[in-house]
């Protein structure tokens, strides 16, 4: 007898490469697709309405999909361990597929959902997809723990087989004989929700992202350079989509491939054409068996760091009201849209820990997972810890200039005209600086620094100071009891003041010097130091 199967769709809701959908029509006699909709997960997680918008217009374009052929999506307002049962019972399942999620809280609610499944008498089937590679081999490799370098997780890699081709995409074909019974009353059912039913008001979302076909920007495609045009959208506008797995990480992996060595006469696509996949990779690799990995007490590859609480000057942060022009306008943009430049990421995440306010990574975790649209558990908590110097990244004694930065990237303003209207009126001059502008150019601009706009909340040079010497004490203290060899040596001065630097990672980086200015090395900016690009 044929089987009647289930594929409980979670992230990958694509019916392209989707191999898991694809072992539950394999011969099947019926098949059903299911999303839970989790009300207690509803309630109770850190998701912003940009994100459940775009989540539930994701799932409106899968079900529209499924309808092509002759089938639909069953969203079910429930938790799975308490729905399932049911549903095995009253559809007679025999069979229940679904995609692998590498994450510690997903795989200890799959391994439940199957021990259901084992009692009920249903076949478990379970597929890769959300990755480039089978995560446990890389950690395999390394001797059973998570490499804690990009440069040690690209040789890992370099040592397994490529990715695996992408399968073809669900069809009437592979159907076959299969059919999704539906009823007359599924849209009541068994719907897609509106945001009215989740309590939700209408935002605006985001662009549908860029076709794989811009041959000129892949052929040119090095580093995602930062200016004042990519600060409005995404360099591929990928991110969401991969994300939520409504694009294949596979599928976009090998379609750059194909049309990089089409333009470039079979020539070997750079690094950094794939760096945005691999980083993704890396920061899952390292927080798959580590369930603290989005917390700073009780994770092992996490350096405490006795950060200030301090709830007025987060909020400030937060909302925008720093009083620093570019900082605001990065954060108005990422309330407003959902997303913001990589780099921009960086610049905001540095003012918040180790660069000026010196607050928890933890706190500017949970404000990006609430707002960022491609907020991603692993991917969201391993750049946080990166940035502020708590893991993986360790050269504290560069810092992101709240002023300098956004002045080099967007010379004339424009971004922060766009975010913060009521600083239109400034020249270019002052307009990251308004504070120093005066009191004639206040006037003509219609914004007074601390009436219309408010004042710096903090004096950068003097912050910054204090926060590098914090963490130079941090890292010493480490060192020296602890006798870490990933962690950086700190900045030494000699009598003139000048200091040399080092950062050493064995097998990862070489030791190198390089004398500056204190204030020059407080406030120089350089590509090297945002390392790889993330999503």
């Amino acid at each position: 007898m044929a089987p009647n199967s289930i594929h409980w769709f979670r992230k990958g809701l694509r019916l392209h490469d989707n191999p898991a959908l694809q072992e539950a029509v394999q011969g099947a006699g019926t098949v059903r697709c299911v999303y839970f909709l989790d009300p207690w997960f509803a309630g109770s997680s850190n998701v912003g309405v940009n994100r459940w918008r775009f989540l539930l217009q994701c799932l409106e374009d899968l079900d529209a999909s499924l309808r092509k052929l002759n089938s639909r999506l069953f969203v079910i307002r429930g938790q799975p361990a308490n729905v399932f049962p049911r549903l095995f019972k009253e559809w007679k399942i025999s069979r229940l597929t679904f995609e692998y999620d590498s994450e510690p809280f997903g795989k200890e609610r799959d391994a439940a959902i199957k021990k259901l499944a084992m009692e009920a008498g249903v076949e478990v089937i379970v597929k890769i997809s959300h990755t480039l590679y089978n995560l446990d081999k890389i950690i395999e490799l390394n001797g059973g723990q998570p490499p804690l370098t990009y440069k040690r997780f690209q040789t890992l890699i370099s040592r397994l087989d490529p990715p695996e081709m992408p399968v073809e995409t669900l069809s009437d074909t592979l159907m076959g004989r299969c059919v999704t019974p539906i009823s007359e009353d599924h849209g009541d059912k068994y719907g897609v929700p509106s945001l009215e039913e989740l309590d939700y008001l209408h935002f605006s979302c985001v662009s549908l992202p860029l076709s794989l076909s811009s041959q000129a920007w892949v052929a040119n495609f090095e580093r995602p350079r930062m200016n004042a045009n990519s600060l409005l959208a995404s360099p591929t506008g990928l991110s969401p989509y991969l994300r939520f797995g409504c694009l294949s990480c596979r599928l976009f992996y090998f379609k750059l491939t194909d049309l990089y060595r089409k333009v470039k006469k079979n020539s070997s696509p750079p690094l950094s054409l794939y760096g945005q996949l691999l980083w993704r990779e890396f920061f899952y690799t390292a927080a798959t068996n580590n369930p603290r990995f989005d917390k700073m007490e009780g994770n092992p590859i996490c350096v405490r760091i006795p950060w200030d609480k301090n709830p007025e000057a987060l909020a400030k942060w937060a909302e925008a009201k720093t009083g620093f022009p570019w900082i605001d306008a990065i954060m108005t943009q990422l309330r407003q849209e959902g997303w913001i430049h990589h780099l921009a990421r960086h610049a905001v995440a540095c003012f918040l820990t180790r660069g000026d306010l010196w607050i928890s990574w933890e706190e500017g975790m949970k404000v990006f997972e609430e707002l960022l649209l491609d907020a991603d558990w692993s991917v969201n908590a391993g750049s946080w810890m990166w940035l502020s110097c708590s893991s993986f990244f360790q050269q504290f004694f560069h810092c992101y200039c709240p002023v300098g930065f956004g002045r080099r990237t967007d010379p004339n303003g424009d971004f922060i005209r766009r975010y913060l209207p009521v600083l239109r009126g400034f020249p270019a001059k002052f307009i990251y600086d308004p504070w120093n502008a005066p009191e004639s150019v206040q006037a003509a601009a219609k914004c007074i620094i601390g009436v219309h706009y408010p004042k710096p909340m903090v004096h950068h040079a003097e912050a910054s100071r204090l926060n590098i010497e914090r963490m130079k004490q941090i890292y010493q203290q480490l060192s020296r009891y602890r006798g870490l060899g990933l962690l950086a040596s700190v900045p030494s001065t000699n009598g003139n003041g000048n200091g040399g630097m080092m950062a050493y990672s064995p097998g990862d980086q070489q030791a190198g010097t390089t004398t500056n200015s204190h204030c020059e090395s407080i406030h120089k900016y350089t590509c090297e130091d945002a390392s790889e690009e993330l999503l």
